[in-house]
């Protein structure tokens, strides 16, 4: 008979901690609501006083002085079941599951607030992920990204959110969803309202949508094999659903943190990338798990009605070796739909590399110092042209003009980047000037010749302009 197996009656109930352990543990909660309570200690290089490091202390501290085993925390937000490491977390979870007992999990915010998760439906298969498979639907989407960017480099959040939420809709229903945004707002709305009184018209709401797409799925999507497994309309609609919020997130979210990891050069490779961002900067970065019944998890007796909380955050420099839950939806036992988001996120960034090069602009950091938090949302990166790419000859009056960028806190360096994207803009701009000069349409009469020498007038001073500011963002970068 395993440790697990063992009668309740030699079980004990999980350790409790003591007031200061508990006021340690809500005051490191409480500063999340506060970013910079960590400036002074990162300015000192005091990594232990800051938010992320005193709560990682504080498990460490609990690990050595409880024997490793789960601690119950009464926090300003309530009392958790804390497991302190992530292995401890998947089999304390995995063991809830097994039970029968483990209820619907909820996001927290740093500021404590709960709020609705993507309910975990699984997909009933695996999807395929051989390389290259979705790279021709993911580039379509991405090159239109790509050249749709601001005139200083830089790519707008919500442009991108947009377009990684039609990649969505095209890999997870098919070609035929690809501009129904409304698809994805419902998704959003059904998702974030889980257990509202509002939830069941909005899960409602999503089957309608779909029902038209299933009616005639595309075989090559996970729409399609739902229905060809015998899925019910209810059931493959909340499937996909849970696809869409996993993959959509994933492609928007983990895709533009990794280009940063990539652009400081933190990590190499589309594939690091991407499973360096989900560790560090995990979708759901704290969930709590409610437990409607009593199991026994080791040694540990868990009552009904404890909640377990479980942040991954906390446990980042452990080696989780794909333990734990599912950084992108919080299920405890592995995700297909989150797999495939993540595969789904490799092939965007690879894609982005392959015809960039991503510079983050802000916030400004380094491999030897990458930051606790990284929210996407704020995070502005610029896509610069990648050396040796031939240009296409167009001019490029036409593209949009650079939109001004708020410039309160942004470093000299941060200036440095904008300045040559700028350069670089000037020099296509430069080169595809001296092209349309080159046309042999000007040649018929004298105004064409002209036309022809201010042409290329107006090309060497766009030369010697992006010259000039590239000389200036070395500087600026120095």
């Amino acid at each position: 008979m395993t440790i697990a197996e063992s009668p309740a009656t030699t079980a004990r109930g999980p350790a409790t901690a003591r007031a200061l352990e508990n006021a340690v543990f809500s005051a490191a909660m409480l500063a999340h609501r506060l970013p910079w309570t960590d400036v002074p200690a990162r300015a000192l290089g005091l990594d232990a006083l800051t938010r992320e490091g005193v709560t990682s202390g504080l498990l460490a501290h609990l690990r050595r002085t409880r024997s490793g085993r789960p601690v119950r925390l009464r926090t300003a937000f309530g009392t958790f079941l804390v497991p302190s490491s992530r292995v401890d977390a998947a089999g304390l979870l995995a063991r809830a599951e097994e039970a029968g007992v483990l209820g619907t999990p909820c996001g927290l915010t740093a500021g404590g607030l709960r709020y609705g998760l993507s309910p975990h439906v699984p997909l009933g298969r695996e999807v395929p992920v051989a390389r290259g498979q979705w790279a021709a639907l993911v580039a379509e989407d991405v090159d239109g990204l790509i050249a749709a960017r601001r005139g200083d480099g830089t790519v707008d959040w919500h442009e991108w959110r947009r377009g990684m939420a039609r990649v969505a809709r095209r890999v997870v229903v098919g070609a035929a969803a690809a501009e129904d945004t409304l698809l994805s707002e419902i998704v959003a709305r059904a998702s974030t309202e889980s257990g509202s009184r509002s939830h069941a018209a909005r899960t409602a709401a999503l089957g309608r949508r779909l029902a038209s797409y299933l009616a005639d799925a595309d075989p090559d999507s996970p729409a399609g094999w739902l229905v060809a497994d015998g899925a019910g309309p209810e059931t493959a609609a909340a499937a996909l659903a849970h696809a869409l919020g996993v993959v959509g997130e994933a492609a928007a979210g983990a895709t533009l943190q990794a280009l940063a990891l990539l652009s400081v050069g933190a990590v190499t490779g589309a594939g690091e990338a991407v499973g360096e961002a989900l560790r560090r900067y995990p979708a759901v970065p704290a969930a709590v798990y409610p437990v409607s019944g009593a199991f026994v998890w080791e040694d540990t007796a868990v009552e009904a009605g404890t909640e377990i909380l479980w942040a991954p955050g906390w446990a980042r420099d452990e080696d989780h070796s794909g333990a734990g839950p599912s950084p992108l939806c919080g299920a405890p036992s592995g995700c297909a739909a989150a797999r495939f988001a993540e595969h789904i996120a490799r092939e965007v960034v690879g894609r982005v590399t392959e015809a960039v090069h991503p510079v983050v602009i802000s916030p400004r950091f380094g491999a030897d110092r990458l930051p606790e938090v990284l929210d996407p949302g704020t995070l502005l990166v610029a896509f610069r042209e990648a050396e040796g790419l031939p240009g296409d000859g167009r001019v490029t009056v036409g593209l949009p003009a650079a939109v001004p960028l708020s410039a309160r806190g942004f470093a000299p360096a941060a200036y440095g980047a904008l300045a040559h994207a700028g350069a670089d803009r000037l020099e296509r701009h430069s080169e595809s000037l001296a092209a349309c000069a080159g046309n042999g349409g000007w040649d018929v009469d004298e105004a064409g010749e002209a036309f022809r020498m201010t042409l290329l007038g107006h090309a060497e001073r766009c030369a010697r302009a992006a010259d000039d500011v590239r000389r200036a963002a070395k500087r600026l970068a120095g």
